[in-house]
């Protein structure tokens, strides 16, 4: 599992993509950004919560009337992890995310010791979080959709 955005070396993933219009996206384009499926997860309700016809498999686009509510949903949740101070507080908010027990199994299994640790993934969070803000804002700047796509 990998907690960063990054490119279609790796799968399964959800592909974040500006590449297309309001009726079609060129998929696995070398622009598009990367999240694996797992980490994408803690973030799924800001794309719900901008978009309620969300849908993991078909593709869902944010135009410039969601992009900025999309954006908005990523601040509050920026806020939120934030102000995370303890492991407790920490394994709370990932097990209240949809499949949030996965992603604290995926890290366990690649690190039996990450609960001493566990400020590293905080971190490793946050900054997906500032970046999906900066590439929000970048649909946002360029007028372009970002389209949402699950594999």
């Amino acid at each position: 599992m990998n907690i960063e955005l990054y490119n279609s070396d790796f799968l399964n993933f959800v592909e974040l993509n500006f590449t297309g219009d309001n009726n079609e996206y060129r998929r696995c384009d070398p622009e598009s950004k990367y999240l694996d499926t797992c980490v994408f997860n803690l973030f799924l309700v800001c794309f719900e919560n901008a978009n309620k016809i969300f849908d993991y498999f078909s593709g869902t686009k944010y135009n410039s009337r969601k992009i900025i509510v999309l954006r908005n949903e990523l601040f509050r949740n920026l806020e939120s992890i934030e102000k995370i101070n303890t492991l407790t507080e920490f394994t709370r908010m990932v097990e209240n995310r949809f499949m949030g027990k996965d992603f604290l199994q995926e890290i366990n299994e690649q690190q039996p010791s990450w609960r001493e640790n566990w400020r590293d993934y905080l971190e490793k969070l946050v900054a997906v979080n500032r970046e999906l803000i900066v590439f929000t804002e970048k649909c946002a700047d360029e007028e372009r959709i970002l389209w949402v796509i699950g594999y």
